[in-house]
């Protein structure tokens, strides 16, 4: 009786406030959502963006039902929670991307132009009945896919694993049933994602907001890289926006246009939290889809710059300098310290991983440098140890700099410096760096 009790004053908070987030944000969803229908309706003419294909895809009536358990999911989801700080992300989620959406749609209204079969019996009803509500102009991106997005990673970690394929295959139904009932087009659907990709980047689970701590960097070098990559940003933006009229894929370049606004995001301040990256070297499933072009950009970036080198060279007792490593390579060592923030650790690696996540090209962080060379140290007695970046050229020699300097291998960064050129490894250390290390040590 009394662990019951117990129980029930536990859920009592989190049903509370799963409950005042419900009455807020189902009215302001229907009132946002309707009013910006009703704004479109208002225009003479509001264009569409579809493929001529799109009229070969089916209307399957039935897959109504699906579509609309989405509401279902949408507010259970609420109260499927163990604290109140898990229900104030799930509805930061949906604030986020009920707000944008919303925004696009009154910024650049599209219309459906699907004419829809009559249909009879419980798929007529709900056509009806969604029919009186949802008129043809909240398209791009897709509201129904931002939310289950998010819906289908909060739950996923919640089920038991038997119930794993049922939920992913109904998240399936719902994720096509905004085709098959023709609510949608094509291109809506990736839009969709990228928002509700963008909103559990936002708010993650398990750490704070990647920008809850932005404070606008005084590092030049810093600044100029962010602006480098805003413009990267607007570039594609632009791109898209000159090209879509011409095809709807060119939608498709928002994706590349996020991923660098983001990354100028943590040159101007946010740092490399932006990354969502673990000690264990893993990355958060928002962040490692939001930032994938990013990511594949860095990696072709390593291979460029690589690809006729050694993969490591040994620096001393064991300690290896390196680039990013394969699963193959990576598990050739005891160990691995990882100075990245963009890259995430081979998947099937068991070698001990630990990850100091950094920015690229910039300075490095006194504190986060003197724990990894302290590292090194007690890491090396249980076997071979890798410190490795993305090229091994900069932030991990930077590492291994210190490491040589406080274990007393050599007297200053210079001779440091000169101990891994001889064994074959070229590296590029920025002349702040090599101040931070010199005055740590003073």
């Amino acid at each position: 009786m009394g662990q019951a009790h117990s129980t029930l004053s536990q859920a009592a908070p989190v049903l509370k406030r799963a409950a005042l987030w419900l009455v807020f944000l189902a009215p302001f969803f229907y009132l946002s959502y309707g009013g910006a229908n009703w704004l479109a309706s208002q225009r003479a003419h509001v264009p569409n963006i579809a493929f001529a294909w799109e009229s070969a895809i089916p209307f399957l009536a039935w897959t109504i039902i699906p579509y609309w358990s989405i509401n279902l999911f949408y507010a259970l989801c609420l109260f499927i929670n163990t604290t109140p700080r898990e229900v104030d992300i799930l509805a930061r989620r949906y604030l986020t991307i009920q707000l944008i959406a919303v925004a696009c749609f009154i910024a650049f209204p599209l219309e459906a132009t699907f004419v829809r079969p009559a249909t009879s019996g419980l798929p007529g009803f709900m056509f009806a009945v969604l029919g009186g509500f949802d008129k043809p102009f909240n398209q791009a991106p897709s509201l129904h896919i931002a939310l289950l997005v998010v819906i289908w990673d909060h739950l996923r970690g919640r089920l038991p694993k038997g119930a794993w394929l049922v939920w992913h295959f109904w998240c399936f139904l719902i994720g096509a049933s905004v085709m098959t009932t023709w609510q949608h087009h094509v291109m809506d659907i990736p839009t969709g994602v990228l928002l509700g990709l963008f909103a559990a980047w936002l708010f993650p689970r398990h750490a704070g907001s990647p920008l809850a701590n932005f404070a606008l960097s005084g590092d030049p070098k810093s600044r100029r890289l962010g602006i480098y990559y805003l413009c990267g940003a607007a570039a594609f933006l632009g791109l898209a926006a000159l090209f879509t009229p011409l095809s709807a894929a060119a939608l498709l370049l928002l994706w590349p246009a996020f991923a660098l606004a983001i990354v100028a995001a943590g040159y101007f301040g946010a740092g490399p939290q932006i990354f969502q990256k673990r000690v264990d070297g893993r990355i958060a499933l928002a962040s490692r889809w939001l930032l994938a072009p990013y990511r594949l950009g860095a990696i072709i970036n390593v291979w460029l710059w690589t690809r006729k080198m050694p993969a490591s060279v040994v620096i001393a007792d064991g300690v290896h300098l390196g680039r990013f490593p394969r699963r193959h390579e990576a598990d050739r060592f005891a160990t691995v310290i990882d100075i990245t923030g963009e890259l995430q650790r081979p998947s099937g690696t068991s070698t001990r991983w630990c990850s100091f996540p950094t920015l690229d090209l910039t300075g490095v962080d006194e504190t986060q440098t003197q724990a990894a060379a302290n590292l090194i140290e007690v890491a090396r007695q249980q076997g071979p140890v890798l410190v490795c970046c993305a090229l091994g050229f900069q932030r991990s020699a930077c590492v291994i700099v210190r490491w040589l300097l406080i274990s007393r291998r050599c007297e200053n960064p210079a001779e440091a410096q000169r101990l891994i050129e001889r064994a074959g490894w070229r590296v590029h250390l920025p002349v702040e760096s090599v101040h931070v290390v010199t005055e740590s040590l003073q």
